[in-house]
């Protein structure tokens, strides 16, 4: 990866890009317009899913915009690159952090933000022969924008279990986001949709509650919280790990233990956790009202606390500042833009 070169049409002070993704991506190295395609049809990762990727949000409050909980993010980033034999990436993730903070300051969208890192296997190198592979494949590392407002209200979202189950981790790495893994959602998704569902819960190998197909799933029964562990075949995601510290911090009692479809089905409320999601009540389950049917005090109470967390609301951490969040500075005339080291220059990971 070559070092970021100067930007000479930069957005200008004040400028808001339009909705949606936004103006400027980061790809291989460089800053360059979003709308530019610019990867060759025999992308590997594009054939065989060999990527990672990360969803970010970043949250507008009080004028200002801050990424929640970006570190973590591209902990996980980096961890899966490391499973994928993804080597020509940045090396620490307060690089990946700046890269997005720059990103942002770039496009200066005016309204809440989904991030999209995705690292990927880029293409064959001289003398690696055809087929599936990880190594003898170069790497790239790309970043988008998109503006993305939050809902506000609690979402309710209606829910089937899935004929699909869940692929075992000894048949995928679910610590990590993995793109190929990511079929089984779709399909999955696919399936409930057609039935007039909003989203589909599936379940392991031994007919236990797995997760949704890209958010994790709690229960609530009698003010007790339960998730499935993350010894089971989950993602164990960061926006779940939020819930659980702010709820057990609030004095909520939170076990982290295997769910059947039949705890679902009798339980006071259900909700789901993710970035994208943030905190959605499940409101029905495959034809049967959860609850009474409408997002319950519990799940009300946890997405509030969820959305002080992410617009500053919440306790400050050690150093005074509040937790988990990083601001993107407003745009000037000539952004600073940091540098991209090369892979010879990457200490060893």
């Amino acid at each position: 990866m070559t070092a970021a070169p100067p930007v000479t049409d930069a957005a200008p002070a004040g400028h808001r890009a339009r909705p949606g993704l936004g103006t400027w991506a980061y790809d291989r190295g460089e800053f360059v317009r979003a709308d530019a395609p610019r990867l060759p049809l025999s992308t590997q990762g594009l054939h065989y899913g060999t990527a990672v990727f990360e969803g970010i949000r970043a949250y507008r409050s009080d004028g200002v915009l801050q990424l929640f909980r970006a570190h973590e993010h591209y902990e996980r980033l980096l961890r899966g690159c490391r499973m994928l034999r993804i080597t020509d990436v940045p090396a620490s993730v307060g690089e990946l952090v700046d890269l997005t903070v720059e990103l942002l300051r770039r496009n200066a969208h005016d309204a809440d933000v989904y991030v999209r890192p995705v690292a990927h296997k880029l293409g064959l190198l001289p003398g690696t022969p055809p087929g599936v592979s990880l190594a003898g494949v170069s790497d790239a590392l790309s970043l988008t924008t998109f503006a993305y407002p939050t809902a506000g209200a609690v979402q309710e979202v209606r829910c089937a279990l899935s004929a699909w189950r869940r692929p075992s981790r000894d048949a995928l790495p679910v610590q990590a986001k993995i793109a190929g893994g990511y079929v089984t959602s779709a399909l999955a998704c696919d399936e409930a949709r057609a039935a007039g569902y909003d989203d589909a819960v599936l379940l392991d190998g031994a007919g236990n509650v797995a997760e949704a197909t890209t958010a994790n799933v709690f229960a609530v029964r009698d003010g007790v919280l339960v998730t499935p562990p993350v010894t089971g075949d989950l993602l164990p995601g960061i926006t779940r790990d939020t819930v659980i510290t702010l709820c057990r911090e609030e004095g909520t009692t939170v076990l982290e233990h295997p769910l059947t479809p039949a705890d679902l089905y009798t339980a006071d409320e259900v909700f789901l956790t993710s970035t994208g999601k943030e905190v959605a009540a499940v409101v029905e389950l495959s034809g049967r009202d959860v609850g009474s049917g409408t997002a319950g005090p519990v799940t009300t109470r946890v997405a509030a606390l969820y959305r002080a967390a992410t617009t500053a609301r919440d306790r400050a951490g050690a150093a005074g500042a509040p937790r988990w969040l990083t601001v993107v500075p407003e745009p000037d005339p000539a952004p600073h833009i940091p540098h991209a080291r090369t892979s010879s220059e990457r200490a060893p990971r």
